[in-house]
């Protein structure tokens, strides 16, 4: 019988396929489009990235920079095609989206190990996915109200929503470029000319502040449902405004390590805008996610100095995210206690984020190669960004939430280690147990004959 199907080709979906099949395990993937789309999605391509093009810090003193620098090391098909589209961010990884989705697209067509059936795959009990045996549900939190339905009643659970928001995109020709100055944060410490720099900085004074602030707050939003939760990762900005007036100032828009060059001062508050495109033609605006309505979206934003004439490429909105409860429902490896040969992965798993997906279908893949060829795979030690993010998806909690790749989902040091030397000593402790953890990995595939 055929080994594997993939539902669903997302960042996790189609890394587990191309691994898969890098491994030399044929799949077949299962991918909606273009028949159908979510509300969020707008291509036909696959691996779509809809609320940012930020891959988020490259640092590796950070948990999403150790993340990412773990699945090179484990030569992800993701990260490859990521850091061939990046473009300007500063310390960020960002990509150029088009270009990303169509080159994932174009890999996935063009293996001859991925056999891709463009069919909406409607339920666990689809009739098309009895011949196999192994599924992988990787739909990803936009997974249609019948899939989602599916898998509740699979595992015995109601279902756990949040709710994501996508910030608007603006076209760069549009901005009043005598107000917005480029810049990144703290580029005249770093020696950079007034002209250079990843981002657009739209500064504003305190009374400019007060006058959005105040109008934020006011604006008219989507109608919220009754079992509407947000992400904190991703609240709404005019959520986060609810908080007090300096919240933003001291969140997406703090100003500090800018100077407005019209005065020769730090702004009160900063909107910064990231390109969209390696060609710099469109801009997200950095923190804005919103559930404002269209009409409020426009009037609101052109408010903030140099945006009173902004175009608007693509307004913010809000979309439903499915998650299950992993500690309770799936087994250590990502399969599902209640059905053995189901497996989840990306972010419906309980991962937040486009690299925690794309990472997590990456280990999926892994797993499930292990298996089919009878041997054993060590789970990476929890120090390590993979190991930690694995270990948040098995660690019961009172209330459980998806989350990121931090440091905070790592064991403390157990010794006093100064704040500032904190993170690089989670780094530096994360990077010699990973290439350890690694070392074991190859020697154990060499000595099983199982080389990748």
């Amino acid at each position: 019988m055929p080994d594997i199907a993939i539902v669903g080709a997302g960042l996790a979906g189609c890394e587990c396929a191309r691994v898969l099949a890098a491994l030399g395990v044929e799949v077949t993937l299962f991918e909606c489009k273009p028949k159908e789309r979510s509300a969020a999605h707008v291509s036909d391509s696959l691996s779509e990235l809809v609320c940012s093009n930020s891959l988020r810090s490259d640092a590796l003193a950070s948990g999403i920079g150790l993340l990412k620098q773990e699945l090179r090391d484990l030569a992800s098909p993701f990260m490859v095609d990521a850091d061939a589209c990046r473009v300007p961010a500063g310390k960020a990884l960002a990509v150029d989206r088009e270009l990303f989705a169509a080159r994932v697209t174009e890999a996935v067509v063009q293996n001859p190990k991925i056999h891709l059936v463009q069919a909406t795959i409607s339920s666990l009990e689809d009739e098309r996915l009895a011949p196999f045996r192994y599924i992988v549900l990787a739909a990803g939190p936009l997974a249609t109200e019948s899939l989602s339905e599916s898998l509740a009643q699979a595992i015995g659970m109601e279902h756990c929503y949040f709710y994501d928001a996508i910030a608007p995109i603006v076209w760069g020709h549009s901005l009043d470029h005598t107000i917005v100055f480029r810049g990144s944060r703290y580029g005249d410490e770093q020696g950079e000319a007034a002209d250079e720099g990843d981002y657009l900085n739209c500064p504003m004074n305190r009374d400019e502040y007060n006058t959005f602030y105040e109008a934020l707050c006011a604006a008219e939003k989507v109608h919220a449902r009754d079992f509407e939760k947000h992400f904190e990762g991703c609240m709404p900005i005019e959520a986060l405004a609810e908080r007090g007036p300096k919240t933003l100032v001291f969140g997406p828009m703090k100003p500090v390590g800018f100077t407005d060059p019209r005065t020769g001062r730090r702004p009160w508050a900063l909107l910064q805008l990231r390109a969209e495109s390696l060609n710099a033609a469109a801009y997200n605006l950095v923190g804005c996610q919103t559930k404002l309505t269209y009409a409020e979206q426009a009037r609101v934003f052109r408010l903030i100095p140099g945006m009173a004439k902004a175009e608007f490429v693509r307004f913010g909105s809000m979309h439903r995210n499915t998650y299950v409860n992993a500690p309770k429902v799936l087994a250590p490896d990502s399969s599902l206690l209640a059905r053995p040969n189901v497996f989840v992965a990306g972010q419906i798993s309980g991962v937040e984020g486009y690299v925690e997906s794309a990472a997590h279908g990456h280990w999926v893949a892994r797993i499930l190669q292990a298996r089919l060829t009878g041997s054993t795979l060590a789970t990476p030690p929890v120090t390590t960004a993979l190991g930690a993010l694995l270990g948040h998806l098995r660690t019961e909690q009172k209330k459980f939430q998806p989350s990121n790749a931090h440091f905070g989902l790592m064991p403390e040091p157990g010794f006093r280690i100064p704040k500032k030397e904190r993170k690089e000593w989670y780094a530096e402790r994360a990077r010699k147990d990973f290439a350890a953890w690694q070392a074991g990995l190859a020697h154990e595939l060499t000595q099983t004959g199982i080389v990748h």
